[in-house]
């Protein structure tokens, strides 16, 4: 069978991975991917929210199955596109996209199905929120409405910090009309946990949980980014923990959606954050994350493919998902300047016996070799018996991988190995 990939990043490579060991595919299109995933996949230049362009490619090659992997084209309707010309598709349609699509959407929905989240306002008008912020408790976070590409979440410490941050968004439209509303809300002390979640609108089979680290710096500092690396399974996501998210988030937000006529069927990521008072939701996503997918798909024992067809098919309950009892460390090898300015177009050199351990997010190929295309360039995944072992060992090869300005974490996994002591 064929199989089409909409996206390009280190997400897509990785699921792109994991499709390629169904002996049954025979090929896999990737629109556009990239030049590490051309290796893989056969890349079509593509872009992930040229919806016309997907559905006429379609259209011509008429894959047996389809997956959308990024927010953007699952918000824009691309799963309800290709579905309408008879693909059936991985992902959810874009009536139900929108838990990610608006955080309006997504805090209003636990409000009124009372799953458990940090107390929040939002806002339309820049002057009400400004008015709010004289006297609402700091610090405080500010979240821009829209999709901002992993970015439009602000932690502002100090009252001043959060205006301007209200003003950046709403004024000054840092993040395009994806900030004409916000919302301010509490926050929120504790760990925080990524649970990847299958469903198909009747089942939630959660994945292994995972930590990313989302700051460009050592220790948790700088910027946000879309994330320098992930660990898994996350030591603070305990059996105890597991089971209250289940029977608090997991369930009550598949059947909210149900509810509202906006059955979710694809992969819900849970944002959460494990409090004093127990697990809450930061923020819901639509997809896959990036990097959390590069260690949680590596731990998969059961056939992927086979997951998402009866995810599509409403049949998950049959399937028996099983998952490695090891651990998995992704470092990501970023160009030095990210997320803020960088230089690109510099050869990347990989050994042929780490490839199966790499999954390229920016670079493309040009005249036969692959050179850095972006901000984060690629991410290298170990899985090992143990976490320590698993870090170890990502960044080893790390070590082996050479372009200029490449920059990247040292840090990646130290919190979780303080947690398990």
């Amino acid at each position: 069978m064929n199989v089409l990939v909409v996206g390009g990043g280190g997400r897509e490579h990785a699921i792109i991975k994991k499709i390629r060991e169904n002996k049954n595919v025979d090929k896999i299109y990737a629109l556009p991917g990239n030049g590490g995933i051309a290796r893989d996949a056969e890349c079509h230049p593509i872009k992930a929210t040229d919806i016309e362009g997907i559905v006429d490619f379609a259209k011509k090659v008429r894959p047996d199955y389809a997956v959308v992997a990024p927010d953007d084209p699952l918000v824009m309707g691309c799963v309800d596109a290709l579905t309408n010309i008879g693909i059936p598709c991985f992902g959810p349609e874009a009536k139900a996209a929108v838990i990610e699509g608006s955080k309006v959407f997504s805090k209003n929905l636990m409000k009124k199905y009372g799953i458990p989240t940090a107390r929040y306002q939002t806002f339309d008008n820049m002057d009400d929120a400004l008015y709010y912020l004289e006297s609402a408790p700091i610090p405080t976070v500010i979240k821009a409405d829209g999709l901002a590409l992993g970015k439009g979440v602000i932690i502002a410490e100090t009252r001043e910090d959060a205006k301007e941050a209200v003003r950046e968004m709403m004024a000054d439209h840092k993040f395009g009309k994806s900030g004409d509303r916000i919302v301010i809300e509490e926050f929120l002390e504790g760990p925080e946990v990524s649970v990847l979640s299958f469903t198909d609108g009747k089942t939630v089979v959660p994945m292994i949980s995972s930590m990313d680290h989302k700051r460009a710096g050592d220790g948790d500092t700088g910027l946000n980014t879309g994330g320098m690396g992930t660990i898994a399974p996350n030591p603070y996501y305990t059996e105890e923990v597991a089971a209250r998210c289940m029977e608090e988030i997991f369930l009550p937000t598949m059947r909210a959606m149900n509810e509202e006529g906006r059955t979710f069927k694809g992969c819900l990521y849970f944002g959460l954050m494990i409090t004093e008072k127990g697990p809450k939701v930061i923020e819901y996503n639509c997809r896959f994350g990036d990097p959390e997918t590069q260690v949680v798909l590596p731990l998969l024992e059961t056939d992927l493919l086979t997951i998402m067809q009866a995810v599509t098919e409403e049949r998950l309950s049959e399937i028996d998902v099983k998952w490695s009892t090891g651990a998995a460390c992704c470092v990501v090898a970023a160009s030095d300047g990210y997320p803020v300015k960088y230089e690109k177009g510099y050869e990347i050199t990989i050994p042929d016996e780490i490839w199966p351990c790499v999954f390229v997010a920016g670079a493309a190929e040009e005249d036969g070799k692959l050179v850095t295309s972006g901000g984060r360039v690629l991410g290298v995944t170990a899985v090992r018996p143990t976490l320590r072992d698993a870090i170890d060992a990502s960044y080893d090869m790390l070590d082996e991988i050479d372009f200029a300005n490449k920059y990247y974490r040292v840090d990646i996994g130290q919190r979780a190995l303080k947690a398990l002591k």
